[in-house]
């Protein structure tokens, strides 16, 4: 019994082993400036696109804000008031101003903007 119980899981282990995984796209800069868009443009789902955009932005500033010594690491002032939206119409310029930078990783998109948009004074 044990015998099978051993066979039994190591099938299980080579199945789940020969599987190839997809790899995963990152969220891009286009994933995000739909959500923020349609938050904008009110349609039909812009609250929740709203949401979806807001959140990905105030997660990454607050862990940017935290990993860099609250910006100071990298000559970056967030504003204290408004910041939310503040960072969502800089990504939103930037965007359109670099539409060829549209794939690349959300992520990178937003360290970008903080570097051009709000550098410290």
């Amino acid at each position: 019994m044990k015998t099978i119980s051993q066979l039994c899981c190591a099938l299980a282990a080579a199945v789940v082993l020969s599987v190839t995984a997809e790899p995963v796209a990152a969220y891009s800069a286009q994933d995000l400036y739909e959500p923020c868009h349609e938050g904008d443009a009110d349609s039909r789902w812009g609250a929740a696109a709203e949401a979806e955009c807001e959140q990905y932005i105030l997660g990454f500033t607050d862990a940017y804000l935290l990993l860099t010594d609250g910006g100071k690491a990298d000559n970056i002032c967030l504003p204290e008031q408004n910041r939310l939206d503040e960072v969502r119409w800089a990504f939103m310029r930037w965007y359109h101003q670099h539409f060829d930078d549209r794939a690349q990783p959300a992520g990178e998109g937003l360290h970008k903007v903080l570097k051009a948009g709000f550098a410290c004074k």
